[in-house]
């Protein structure tokens, strides 16, 4: 691969590698950025390696997730990473609408997943990555990735379906 289709490729991808990261950093777009921006430059650094085995979005996922998980495994021994997406400083809207209430409503309840089940959740539903797509990515074996997957969808009807109660 060259240069000029390594960027090609890249420039594809950076739009959803930067909403999967915002999204799995909880709305955080500075770190998110921080995170897309070592990633992208490991792939750079590494691209030669991409052997073509998987797409290229699968490997550089997988280089985005684990910069994510370093970065996660870090802060975590630091201080608890608290930035919730009904943060008002990580929320800049305007005016909410019902739409903008409703998408608030579900990321708050991906939220409240866990990280594992978090990923499975953004990556198939949200980058539409099949679940042999997200075992490559996040180094898990299929049938764990559809554990995850459906204890997610678990955990998010409950947890939608009492914030509905509570409306």
């Amino acid at each position: 691969m060259t240069v000029e289709q390594f960027i090609k490729l890249v420039e594809k991808e950076q739009g959803p590698l930067r909403r999967f990261l915002c999204t799995l950093c909880r709305g955080d777009g500075a770190t998110a950025d921080d995170i897309a921006q070592e990633a992208l430059l490991k792939a750079y650094l590494h691209f030669e390696d991409f052997n073509g085995k998987s797409k290229f979005s699968t490997w550089l996922y997988r280089i985005a997730y684990n910069s994510f998980s370093d970065w996660y495994a870090a802060t975590e021994k630091k201080e608890k990473y608290t930035t919730r997406l009904d943060d008002p400083s990580s929320m800049k809207i305007a005016t909410e609408t019902d739409v903008q209430r409703d998408y608030k409503t579900l990321y708050n309840a991906i939220d409240d997943l866990s990280e594992y089940e978090r990923t499975c959740v953004l990556l198939f539903y949200m980058e539409d990555r099949s679940i042999a797509e997200i075992s490559n990515i996040i180094n898990m074996p299929s049938g764990t990735v559809k554990s995850h997957l459906s204890r997610a969808r678990s955990h998010l009807k409950t947890k939608l379906e009492t914030l509905e109660e509570w409306k």
